[in-house]
Formats: structure tokens, C-alpha cells, sequence
């Protein structure tokens, strides 16, 4: 675009406030409001994130969870989310392999299932399956050394 046509869009567009409701709704009835929305929201967090600020380390375990959602976000083409979790958390720009994941999940996949982000698989398997225990999940051992919990914002055992 040259100059000249820039600003006369920019003078057009930007500067007329009446015609800024007719924008929003032709971007609106287009899908491309809230792309734009996630993409600025994304551009900004890049600004502003603080690349000297070293990261914590990532646990295996926090690879395996941000890996899940990554999947489970870019399939649903919430690339921008993703991409944010990508930088916010130190997750490698690389995708872990999908075989590698499920090996790491003990989970065995058949084709079809190959289709859908593993976290789909994961929730189709507990919502499906009718144990011992009626259905539900018996969660045993702990969260992680490197989680932590401030007991005055999350509930306790005892709630």
C-alpha cells in the first residue's frame, strides 16, 4: 500500500468516527473481529513480555500439560492463545512429537483418533468409561514439586 492510499484509508477509516460501527460490523459478520482482537492481544503480550526475565524451569509434567493444551488450542485455531502460552511458558517453539506424547502418556491410539488432539481422546476415554468407583476418577499422590498452592486463594482438602 502506498503512502498516499495509507493515508487516505487511515483518514477514511480511523479518523471518521461514524463510519468505525459499520467496520466493526462488516469485521464482525466476517469472523475477523475476534481474530483481530486475539491477535492484538497477542502482539501486545509480545511487547511487553520481558525477555531478560529468565523462566523457571519446566517440569516434565508442566511439558506434558502445556503440550496437551497447545495441541488442543492450535487444532481449534486459537493461534494466538497459543502462542502466547508457547512464549508465556518456556514450552519449546518446536512441537513435541504426538507419538512421543502418547508414549509418554501410556496412551495407545487408534487411527481415527489420530484425527483429534489428544486431550480430546483423554476426555472421551473418562467421560465413557463406567468404573468400581460409578464413573469416576480415583486421583492418587500429589501435584508436582514444582506446583505450589497459596492456601488463602484455593480451597483446601477440607472444603
Amino acid at each position: 500500500m502506498s503512502p498516499q492510499v495509507a493515508e487516505v484509508f487511515n483518514d477514511t477509516v480511523f479518523n471518521n468516527v461514524s463510519s468505525l460501527p459499520a467496520l466493526r460490523e462488516s469485521l464482525e459478520s466476517r469472523g475477523v473481529l475476534g481474530q483481530l482482537k486475539a491477535r492484538i492481544r497477542a502482539e501486545v503480550f509480545n511487547a511487553l513480555d520481558d525477555q531478560s526475565e529468565p523462566r523457571p524451569p519446566l517440569s516434565h509434567d508442566n511439558l506434558l500439560i502445556n503440550e496437551l493444551v497447545r495441541d488442543y488450542l492450535e487444532f481449534n485455531k486459537y493461534r494466538y492463545t497459543a502462542s502466547v502460552l508457547t512464549a508465556e511458558s518456556g514450552q519449546p517453539e518446536v512441537p513435541l512429537d504426538r507419538q512421543f506424547l502418547a508414549n509418554e502418556l501410556k496412551v495407545v491410539e487408534d487411527p481415527s483418533s489420530r484425527s483429534v488432539p489428544l486431550l480430546y481422546g483423554l476426555l472421551s476415554h473418562f467421560l465413557s468409561s463406567s468404573g468400581d468407583s460409578g464413573g469416576k476418577l480415583l486421583l492418587r499422590g500429589s501435584a508436582p514439586a514444582t506446583m505450589t498452592r497459596d492456601p488463602n486463594t484455593l480451597p483446601g482438602p477440607e472444603s
